[in-house]
């Protein structure tokens, strides 16, 4: 059994908020595999199914974004999981709007949710998936924008970011993690260049 986690806050007021695109995320993956994420089970919310031939555990954590470990310790105690075979998918203000970045491990996040998913259960040797939502400039707190309302010009982009880090997903169960991060670490296309 697989463990594929979604990172955001819980409430409609966050649904479309750059710290949500986790929750966006495992919503685009559950589209694609016909899995209901509705059970209300270790402070989460988890759909059962198959994605890429592998049965998996989708959870949204419905504590607050910085207790998110609670929940994830929860839920790799309650399907005896492994930390190594979890995937986090979460937000990341310092990549642009868009990119992915696929890690196997790693400490070096500024990332409240996933600093306290490591403390919970005291390892970094996991998979995440990290969906870009660096702004173009930041008027204030980093905090405030990530918690901001998304505007209906980048929703578009917020979609299409979400489907492709569900993509990232099935390719890392599909065909490794190596091989996923070849296809999906690569930079973003500015718009000119998209416009030439």
């Amino acid at each position: 059994m697989k463990l594929i986690v979604g990172l955001g806050n819980p409430g409609p007021e966050y649904e479309w908020t750059p710290h949500n695109m986790g929750f966006l995320a495992i919503d685009a993956l559950a589209g694609r595999t016909g899995i209901r994420v509705a059970r209300p089970e270790a402070k989460s919310l988890v759909g059962h199914g198959q994605v890429a031939g592998h049965e998996v555990v989708l959870a949204k954590p419905q504590t607050m974004m910085n207790l998110s470990g609670v929940a994830v310790r929860m839920l790799l105690d309650r399907y005896e999981g492994d930390p190594a075979e979890m995937i986090v998918v979460l937000d990341e203000i310092d990549l642009p709007w868009g990119m992915l970045r696929i890690r196997d491990k790693g400490r070096n996040s500024t990332h409240n949710g996933l600093k306290s998913i490591i403390g919970a259960i005291g390892t970094d040797e996991f998979l995440r998936v990290r969906i870009g939502v660096e702004p173009e400039r930041i008027w204030g707190d980093r905090k405030d924008y990530l918690l901001a309302t998304i505007g209906r010009n980048d929703r578009q982009i917020a979609e299409e970011a979400a489907v492709a880090a569900a993509e990232a997903v099935e390719t890392v169960l599909k065909e490794g993690p190596e091989k996923a991060m070849s296809r999906f670490n690569r930079k973003v296309e500015s718009k000119e260049e998209d416009s030439q």
